[in-house]
């Protein structure tokens, strides 16, 4: 009801206001001297200056704006509301010959800004004056101390919406920007940088950090977030929004409620990528596009990016109907305009792959189907070459049948010098691919990529539930170490290579720095609120089967290339002999039932480079 009845009460407040500045501008100019003759000039003009400022002051937008969130735009839009409003009236009364003396209209002008400013910035006014601060002084050092990182734009509108909060007592900011040392945004002082953030954490008892600098590069929020890890505060940060620029102030509780913890993404320090929008729309818009596994982890990721593109159709085919089930109510929901197909099924079935390919001709493929998981898979060779090798060799065969523009393999860096069958099998799919190229219209590709966070099997996930039980954590050996990147970026530059491919590569994504397991437990611990081997222990288990310390992503160093896109290596294509390579895959086809040590003996026959459990 309140809301409601304000617009109207804010009218009628404007009302009195306008004819008070009338009379306190005659007051003051006059005082106790004011004759009868003036204040009959005061009755007659009051109904048109009444209506002329109203209608002014409706025209800029005075009676619109959110004046709770107010700032430099609403404010100047009231001085040129009180300018022009006056100005005119002061041509009104020139032109009626009124008896008005010059000084009413200085005076009048200068108490409207006052009474206007006043009843729009009242509550704005008393939100900055910190209640805790005047009142319960006492409770002061019960607020929490906070530090923010980055004195920015993102800084700034932060430290609003701190000072609006009677729980949160901003002290102080760090910012790298040596000019800004010493100096104050709204009374809170800029400290000092990055380096100094342990000693002022420490000497002002800061309990949260918050990291305000949602354009800086991922390296540096890394190294900062390493400085932060050396405190004992609470560490939070403003996520990387690109289109900062473009939020105006009204919206900072928006950004302010985009604060969330730490988490190993951002340990990563990898920046974010920049897409050819244009290279990847030109072989996207407009086709017909398949992906396989694409209920998966990197399969659901793929689709999800590829409909921003507007392909004719997208068709998402896995053999799990609840990952399926999951990824159409997503798509349907965010782009009910794009012709989609759900298919359940294996790609094993050749009849039921001839049956996609014959009805749904998709010009492009992207095969993310396989089985992954090393361990099981050291348990289940058979079932990882079913699916891997021959599922991957259907696919291809049908691509090839039906005129497929260009095929993708997603393949694994656990494909070079592998020590497990996983990394065997796709190692053999990236041998078919390239065999296949050479006598196809299609243009056969491979992609080649570490782990990736949050995947279905990554530690990740397995790290917070052990956490979330109270530990252990269990590592498999102390100086185990990958490579990772976020399954967007993994995608993204998959598409990226596709969009370059010519046939016949192997790509290879720059997946940065080696990261070491046991560190990324602890971090995860830390990041969790709790020490490592204090409050949660972590138990090293050794080495499961077919795993290695290390991952390799290059079968030669000195066979790859840099291609003009950055974080896109490409291998040269490998001389294959598609005939010696079928009949290798035709004689593991009459073992792939056998006992697995037969299975692994033809596995090293058709990849001379594997070596299992890590004796290289």
């Amino acid at each position: 009801m309140y809301k409601k009845l304000k617009p109207i009460f804010i009218f009628l407040l404007d009302v009195i206001l306008i004819n008070i500045a009338i009379m306190m501008a005659y007051y003051l100019r006059f005082g106790r001297n004011l004759t009868f003759d003036y204040f009959k000039v005061f009755i007659y003009m009051s109904p048109f200056i009444t209506i002329g400022k109203i209608l002014v002051f409706n025209y800029f937008g005075l009676y619109k704006s959110i004046w709770k969130y107010a700032g430099i735009d609403e404010l100047m839009n009231l001085f040129m509301a009180v300018s022009i409003s006056n100005g005119l009236i002061i041509i009104a009364i020139y032109l009626g010959r009124l008896n008005v003396p010059r000084s009413i209209y200085v005076i009048t002008f200068f108490i409207d800004l006052f009474l206007f400013g006043i009843s729009r910035f009242t509550t704005k006014i008393f939100k900055r004056i910190n209640i805790y601060d005047m009142i319960y002084f006492p409770l002061k050092d019960k607020r929490k101390r906070v530090m923010i990182i980055g004195a920015g734009e993102a800084g700034n509108i932060l430290l609003k919406k701190f000072k609006e909060d009677a729980r949160i007592n901003p002290i102080c900011f760090i910012d790298d920007d040596l000019s800004k040392k010493g100096k104050k945004i709204s009374g809170v002082p800029i400290v000092g940088t990055r380096q100094d953030i342990f000693s002022y954490a420490v000497n002002k008892k800061i309990d949260e950090i918050v990291i305000a600098i949602p354009g800086g590069k991922r390296q540096d929020i890394k190294e900062i977030i390493e400085e932060c890890k050396k405190t004992k505060s609470t560490l939070k940060i403003l996520p990387n929004i690109h289109e900062l620029r473009e939020l105006k102030e009204d919206l900072k509780e928006i950004l302010a409620d985009k604060i969330r913890n730490v988490d190993v993404n951002d340990l990563l320090g990898r920046d974010k990528v920049q897409l050819d929008d244009e290279k990847i729309a030109a072989y996207i818009n407009g086709k017909r596009v398949l992906v396989t596994g694409g209920g998966g982890s990197i399969g659901s990721e793929l689709c999800r990016q590829i409909v921003k593109f507007k392909p004719e159709k997208l068709i998402v085919f896995d053999i799990s109907e609840n990952n399926l089930y999951d990824i159409q109510e997503e798509l349907n929901v965010k782009y009910p305009n794009v012709d989609k197909s759900f298919m359940v099924g294996s790609v094993r079935d050749v009849k039921r792959l001839n049956y996609i390919f014959s009805s749904c001709s998709p010009h492009i493929v992207f095969h993310a189907a396989a089985h992954k998981h090393v361990p099981l898979m050291e348990d289940s060779c058979g079932e990882a070459v079913k699916n891997n090798v021959f599922g991957t060799l259907n696919v291809v065969k049908m691509s090839d049948r039906y005129h497929v523009e260009k095929f993708i393999l997603i393949s694994s860096d656990k494909a070079v010098n592998p020590t497990n069958v996983m990394g065997a099998t796709k190692r053999i799919c990236e041998m078919i691919v390239q065999s296949f190229n050479k006598n196809s219209k299609t243009d056969f590709v491979a992609v080649r990529f570490g782990n990736v966070l949050g995947s279905r099997g990554s530690v990740i996930p397995l790290f917070k539930k052990q956490i979330a039980r109270g530990g252990p954590v269990t590592v498999t050996h102390p100086d185990i170490i990958r490579y990772f990147m976020t399954i967007s970026e993994a995608v993204q530059l998959v598409m990226e290579s596709a969009a370059m491919a010519k046939g016949g590569e192997i790509f290879v994504l720059d997946m940065g720095e080696p990261v070491k397991i046991d560190q990324l437990a602890r971090d995860l611990i830390t990041l969790s609120g709790f020490e490592p081997d204090k409050d949660i222990e972590i138990k090293y288990t050794g080495l499961r089967p077919g795993e290695k310390l290390y991952e390799e992503l290059l079968v030669n160093d000195e066979n790859v290339e840099k291609t003009h896109k950055e974080k896109i290596y490409v291998e040269k294509p490998m001389d294959i002999e598609y005939y010696q390579l079928m009949k290798d895959i035709d004689a593991l086809k009459k073992c792939i039932d056998s006992d697995p040590s037969y299975i692994k003996n033809r596995l090293k026959r058709i990849v001379p480079t594997y070596k299992e459990n890590n004796k290289l």
